[in-house]
Order: structure tokens, then C-alpha cells, then sequence
């Protein structure tokens, strides 16, 4: 079906397209959607289906609006007529600007209390990630600050990087606990995320991270308590669930953090509160993470600089998102490449994220994340758009966002662009004009 064919069967009668509660015309539209050719694979010439569609783009079109969703999708002449139907101010001419989905941040911790850029000094005279975290820096510094301050100080914080990447376009995002290590912070942390969500009127998921770091007090100089830790970590977890502040959860599966059987035990009261998993895993060593979120049908494994094909083939089989954190390579100017090529062989849906933390990866642009992605792992502009996009929203399990397309949620970015490699392509040029979160133009704007 080529792509006219497939909007014309959307044409609907006259009191459909003169009842939306908004219409927006004149769009160039990346939709990143099946439906309209995006990620379309190629059969062999004795099968052969259409070429994938770059982007799912569709030109000269429109979109109709109703109850925050998308109910329309069509070529702009098709609406044209009805146009006279609609105040001023139900109408949105996009001018031959494009509309992307409201991109998606799957991967940030936000909320923290403190300042790090003494680490950043450290690294540039030679420490590495471990000398610091070994001598108390690290999450652990973070921890100390975080639990001194108040909700309010630690609202205040936070809510300046949300709202960064609010005027890059985020319209969803993930935030993570792990900087509390202890239950009164790790609510803490978890309802300033919350009331973030509530204040600027995007959708945030939460996840629980208390499996991040060993907090000082299960440290001595006799023995580590790890596994005493953890047990905590899992009574924790049926409480704040209980009081709704837990989307997901999530662990640190690391040679300087918790080993593969310990986030184990974690994972196994996630399932038992039916609360979908996901992983730091990769990052500095191979000690099986991706094996072990793939093994819980988890959402997502993130970091992966040191994967393998076998945890590759076994994320393939469970359907979970790699989700790549050029932030953090940078940062830390690490030499050792996720392995792009494996991941696009076994068909992972790789999606890419800032990885917002003060220490590795204290950035908040998604857009610049995207040009880093190109620049450093060699993924093209179409995938670190479908990674910011449609493939963050299958990392949060959001499977209404991400895409444009009817049914899904009407969340979308507007942008004064050529073409939608520019997001990409650009650096320290925003391009955005506004953002719509389920049907409703955004005020932070």
C-alpha cells in the first residue's frame, strides 16, 4: 500500500472531521509509525513488500485532534473544506514545519541534591570512574547531599534541568530514584519526581533505584554488607509501590555495584508486584546484566558499552530496548563502543537517552545527545530520532506515545526545520516552536 492509499482509507464523514477539539494543517510530519512506513524491512525479490519509508514522514498533511489523542491522520486537502467549521483558535497552520512525536528522555536521574563538577575537575587530572567512587565521590557524594535537602530545595533543583529539556521538546520522561539509599529519600526523591510531572503537565515515569550504590552505613573496613543492603532494597519496594510513586524498577549490575544474583532478589519482588524491570548493565564490565533483564522480559538494558551477542540475542528474543548513553562515554572519554552493528544485526530497537546525573553525564539536552550519538557510535539521524521518539516510549513501556498515529496520545513537537535530520544535525540551535501534551499546546514554551 503506498502512502496516499493509506490516508485516503482514513477519510471519515463530515460530522467526524468538522468535531475535532483541534486540527493541525499544513505539516510535514515524521510519524515514525508502521502504519506509514517506518521500519518497514525489505523481503527478498520473490517476497518483496515496500521500501521502509525514512522517518514515516508524510508531507502536506494534517492531523485532528479529540480527547488528547490523535483521531485523524490525512493529506491536508482532505480536511481543507471543513476548515471554515473551526474558530481561529482550534486551528494550528504548521506552515510546512514538521511535526515529530513529543520526544522521550528513558534514561535520567533528575532529581539530586548537590554539584559534582569537582569530579569533573579529578577526571580531567587522571582519576577514573573507580578512584573517585573508591574514595567516597561518585553516587555516594550525591547520596550525602541529596538526603540533606529538603523536598522543596531538592524541587527547586530539579526543576531547572526538567525544564531544559521541556524547551528541547520532551513532552515525556523518565526519573529515577538511587540517590536516598534509604527509604525516607528514596520517597523523597520519588515524589519530587511526581509533583514534576504535575506541575509542568508532562508525563513522567518513575523508577525505583535503591539497588544504585552500597550507602555508607552498610560499609566497613572489615566487609562490605551488600546482601544486607539488598534485603532492605526489597523491603523498601512493596512500600513506596503502595503509595504510587513506583512505574518501574531498575538496578546497578556492576563490578563496583551489585552483582547479577543480588539485583535477582530485587527483580523477583518487582514481578510479584507485577512492576516491569530495567537495568544499568554493561557500562564498565560483562558480568551478564542483559542476559538477566532479558531474562524477566525486561523493558530495557542501558549503558552496554561491553555487551556481547549472546546477551544481544537473548535481548532480541525478549524484545528489550538497548538504550544508549552517548552522555556518559563522553563524559568519562571512554574508548570502548557499544557494539551499534550487533544491536542493528539482531534487530534490538536501540533508544537513546541524556542519562541526566551530576556525575557521569550532567546534561540536559536530548538534542545534543542525539548529535552525540551520530557523532561518536555512528547511528544515523533516523535512529537517534526513532530512539528519542518511538523506541524511548517501548523503553517506558509507553506504547501510546512516541509515534503519530490514530489512537496514540496527541504529544508532539513542532519545529522550524529543513528535513529531520537537522535535530541531529544541528548543535546549540534549538529549532523547537512548541510542544502539545495529549491535545494541549504547552505554556512553558
Amino acid at each position: 500500500m503506498n502512502e496516499s492509499e493509506n490516508l485516503n482509507e482514513q477519510m471519515l464523514d463530515k460530522s467526524t472531521m468538522t468535531s475535532f477539539d483541534h486540527i493541525i494543517i499544513n505539516a510535514n510530519i515524521a510519524t515514525f509509525s508502521a502504519q506509514h512506513g517506518f521500519g518497514i524491512e525489505t523481503k527478498d525479490d520473490e517476497n518483496k513488500q515496500a521500501d521502509s519509508i525514512p522517518y514515516g514522514q508524510l508531507e502536506h498533511a494534517a492531523i485532528g485532534i479529540k480527547d488528547g489523542k490523535i483521531a485523524w491522520l490525512g493529506v491536508h486537502e482532505q480536511i481543507a473544506t471543513h476548515l471554515p467549521h473551526y474558530q481561529e483558535n482550534k486551528v494550528t497552520d504548521a506552515d510546512d514545519k514538521w511535526l515529530t512525536p513529543g520526544l522521550i528522555d528513558c534514561h535520567t536521574h533528575i532529581v539530586y541534591g548537590g554539584n559534582r563538577s569537582n569530579e569533573f575537575e579529578a577526571r580531567l587530572q587522571g582519576a577514573s570512574y573507580q578512584d573517585i567512587a573508591a574514595q567516597g565521590g561518585g553516587i555516594v557524594a550525591t547520596v550525602s547531599a541529596t538526603r540533606e535537602a529538603s523536598i522543596e530545595t531538592l524541587f527547586a533543583q530539579s526543576e531547572k534541568r526538567l525544564v531544559a529539556l521541556i524547551k528541547e521538546g520532551v513532552t515525556s520522561i523518565e526519573i529515577k530514584s538511587g540517590y536516598g539509599l534509604d527509604l525516607d529519600t528514596e520517597r523523597k526523591m520519588l515524589t519530587v519526581a511526581r509533583q514534576l510531572g504535575e506541575k509542568h503537565g508532562i508525563h513522567v515515569s518513575t523508577t525505583y533505584l535503591a539497588a544504585h550504590a552500597l550507602p555508607p552505613e552498610y560499609k566497613s573496613h572489615m566487609q562490605d554488607r551488600a546482601d544486607d543492603y539488598i534485603e532492605q532494597v526489597c523491603e523498601w519496594l512493596p512500600i513506596l509501590h503502595s503509595e504510587g510513586l513506583v512505574d518501574a524498577v531498575d538496578g546497578f549490575c556492576e563490578n563496583i555495584a551489585f552483582s547479577s544474583d543480588q539485583i535477582r532478589r530485587v527483580f523477583e519482588v518487582a514481578r510479584s508486584l507485577d512492576l516491569p524491570v530495567k537495568l544499568h548493565s554493561e557500562q564498565l564490565s560483562d558480568i551478564g546484566g542483559s542476559a538477566l533483564v532479558a531474562e524477566y522480559k525486561g523493558l530495557s538494558s542501558d549503558h552496554l558499552e561491553h555487551l556481547s551477542e549472546t546477551d544481544i540475542e537473548k535481548m532480541a528474543a525478549s524484545n528489550t530496548v538497548a538504550v544508549i548513553l552517548p552522555g556518559a562515554f563522553y563524559t568519562l572519554r571512554d574508548t570502548k563502543l557499544p557494539p551499534i552493528e550487533a544491536l542493528r544485526k539482531h534487530r534490538v530497537p536501540m533508544a537513546i537517552s541524556t542519562d541526566c546525573n551530576p556525575g557521569t553525564s550532567p546534561l540536559t539536552s536530548l538534542l545534543l545527545t542525539m548529535n552525540m550519538g551520530c557523532t561518536l557510535f555512528y547511528l544515523t539521524p533516523e535512529e537517534v530520532l526513532a530512539g528519542s521518539t518511538v523506541y524511548a516510549a517501548q523503553a517506558l513501556g509507553l506504547f501510546n506515545k512516541g509515534k503519530i498515529e490514530v489512537g496514540c496520545d496527541a504529544d508532539l513537537a513542532l519545529w522550524d526545520i529543513a528535513r529531520p535530520a537537522d535535530l541531529a544535525y544541528q548543535m546549540g540551535l534549538n529549532p523547537i516552536q512548541g510542544i502539545m501534551v495529549q491535545g494541549q499546546w504547552h505554556e512553558t514554551i
